[in-house]
């Protein structure tokens, strides 16, 4: 029998993107090395492991669920994804005296920074500031426990050594990774859901709506904008946005830009970002995108041709500008300059879309990052 893992998320199967793909793919990779249990909010789509849903956002819950693993599951290693799983998992050990386990923190952003990049472009600065407090303090009481870390990107260990005058001992930076749906390029869908669009090229845009965090909002506004002074070239191009209703749209839209909502079906997604020409990475300075990485790679997993701001790449430094994407300043016309010329010139950029292609298959499979983290898990746990 192998080790047991317990994986501690904030999972949510009724959103599945965002916090959800990094415990559910990984999780389901690690059942290859590991004897896996899941814990998150809404576990129904694990169907590859026992799995318990918590159903809430609370500390008490979490610490509850936790401690009832411990004494039933008993496992070797606890695996928590985020400062609220990390922190009941850190109480529950203390709590239950369990010194049987390992216990390792993954890190898919660093929220105090987040909080403070949007201080002053949210309309409630003062309860933004009181979240970096918070986040700040959650997160430094792991940083400070001396347990292993993972983080999802590059600049999480320099963003800690900045905020808390130290580097952590063992802190090892392992990304997110893609799905083999997207990443299998024979198999491609037979009709073209932007047919009625065509002979326009396509901008496809992901942005759900998400829990807590503005990111996606600002970058739906930025899509508009540019989508705005594009208008005259509709028959050049037309925005997709994935994930919104123009219903939740309270600005003026422009006629070259049409809104999905959300697409249920995986392979209805799939559809819809295999046909679509270029995609399109939005984000503003404030907006910290940690997880634009998520649709970053799934973008380059499909072999599109990626647009993007500086803060799109967040925690992607390996994708540099005019080897793997096009990276543009920050302002709408910026942006909107770029796409226009990647539209009137998609064949001069086609080797930008297979480098990228090659980088994603050698490197960033859901399999891949799990091997990397399977193996830092054995690294730490006893013996």
């Amino acid at each position: 029998m192998g080790k047991r893992l317990l994986i501690v998320s904030t999972l949510d199967s009724s959103q599945p993107f965002g916090a959800f793909t990094r415990p559910f793919y990984l999780g389901q990779y690690l059942t290859e090395y590991f004897d896996v249990f899941q814990l998150g909010l809404d576990c129904s789509s694990v169907n590859y492991a026992p799995s318990f849903s918590i159903a809430s956002r609370s500390l008490k819950s979490y610490i509850k669920a936790i401690e009832k693993c411990i004494d039933e599951f008993c496992p070797d290693i606890v695996y928590a994804q985020e400062t609220l799983p990390g922190l009941a998992a850190l109480i529950s050990l203390k709590l239950r005296k369990y010194s049987s386990s390992s216990l390792v923190f993954d890190f898919h952003t660093f929220s105090p920074y987040e909080y403070w990049m949007r201080l002053f472009s949210v309309a409630n600065p003062f309860k933004e500031f009181a979240q970096c407090i918070k986040t700040y303090i959650a997160q430094g009481t792991l940083i400070f426990s001396g347990s292993p870390i993972i983080a999802a990107g590059e600049s999480i260990p320099r963003l800690i050594s900045q905020w808390y005058g130290k580097t952590p001992q063992q802190i090892y930076c392992i990304g997110n990774g893609v799905t083999e749906d997207l990443l299998n390029t024979e198999d491609f869908p037979d009709k073209d859901p932007y047919q009625a669009f065509r002979p326009a090229k396509i901008v496809v845009l992901i942005a759900p709506k998400t829990f807590q965090f503005p990111t996606n909002d600002m970058s739906v506004s930025m899509a508009i904008e540019v989508a705005k002074s594009l208008e005259s070239h509709e028959n050049k191009l037309h925005f997709i946005v994935i994930g919104r209703d123009s219903s939740d749209i309270s600005e003026p839209i422009p006629s070259n830009i049409s809104f999905l909502g959300f697409l249920p079906r995986r392979e209805d997604f799939v559809d819809h970002l295999k046909y679509a020409d270029i995609a399109l990475l939005p984000f503003s300075k404030q907006a910290v995108a940690g997880g634009a990485r998520n649709k970053a790679l799934d973008y380059f997993a499909s072999k599109k041709l990626v647009v993007s701001t500086p803060e799109g790449l967040r925690g992607l430094e390996e994708f540099r500008n005019l080897e793997h994407l096009l990276v543009t300043g920050y302002s709408s016309e910026e942006v909107a300059s770029t796409v226009l010329d990647a539209a009137s010139n998609i064949d001069k950029y086609q080797s930008l879309v297979d480098t990228a292609y090659t980088l994603i298959t050698e490197k960033y499979s859901w399999n891949a990052r799990a091997q990397n983290i399977a193996e830092i898990l054995m690294r730490v746990s006893p013996s």
